[in-house]
């Protein structure tokens, strides 16, 4: 079910002209998650039909570039495919955003080509995995993870940090998992006021820099964004 549509960005899809679509739904329930209402399904009258979101891309051809396919947790539907081949027939590029714990769908989506891009969350280190998503899919997120670092696709894993979960010894234990990883990005977490948990609070920006001073020995690509 499509639960959003942002009908242009300059930031989503890097280097290119994009809109993103929103799928509800979603098998995590991180505490600092400021799309409660996508991932809970619940209906913010802002619910758009397939119909409705193909007649705007029909509408946008030669203008976009590419579409964004975020959440929620895209992975979920079965239909997934399916949707990404309308898209890509209307000559669009695509981009899944993923918490990469559906890797069953993420390697059929890769073995397919039917993706572009790939931006995938990365929650926190393993040891504090289940704590920071409500969830123990460490493992299927350690396989999403190995199928992306693998692959010829482009791709990035980012982390959106806050206290209490984030702290440099998980940022290290990140770095270890994911070494040498073509992109990474440490995003600071952005009190939306309307979130699935409570006790969370944004952290400062010398802060911040040591999370990525702890991360970048084992991955140099590492970035601060949105700081």
């Amino acid at each position: 079910m499509i639960g959003g549509l942002q009908k242009v960005t300059l930031l989503d899809f890097p280097g290119k002209v994009a809109c993103t679509v929103f799928l509800t739904g979603c098998n995590l329930r991180c505490p600092y998650c400021h799309n409660p209402d996508l991932v809970l399904t619940k209906d913010n009258g802002k619910y758009i039909s397939e119909k409705e979101f193909f007649e705007f891309l029909l509408s946008r051809k030669g203008k976009l570039d590419g579409v964004c396919i975020t959440g929620g947790e895209p992975t979920l539907y079965p239909s997934l495919p399916d949707l990404i081949r309308r898209i890509r027939e209307m000559g669009f590029l695509v981009k899944l955003d993923s918490n990469g714990a559906v890797p069953e769908m993420l390697e059929h989506l890769l073995r397919e080509k039917l993706l572009d891009y790939v931006a995938m969350d990365i929650k926190n280190a393993p040891s504090r995995y289940a704590e920071t998503c409500g969830a123990d899919v460490i493992e299927q997120v350690k396989k999403s993870a190995a199928l992306l670092k693998s692959s010829n696709i482009d791709y990035e894993f980012r982390t959106t940090v806050c206290h209490p979960f984030h702290s440099p010894k998980c940022m290290e234990e990140i770095g270890h998992w994911l070494r040498n990883a073509k992109r990474y990005f440490i995003q600071p977490f952005v009190d939306s006021g309307n979130l699935l948990g409570s006790g969370i609070s944004a952290m400062a920006k010398p802060e911040l820099e040591a999370l990525l001073s702890a991360v970048k020995p084992y991955i140099p690509a590492a970035e601060l964004r949105g700081v």
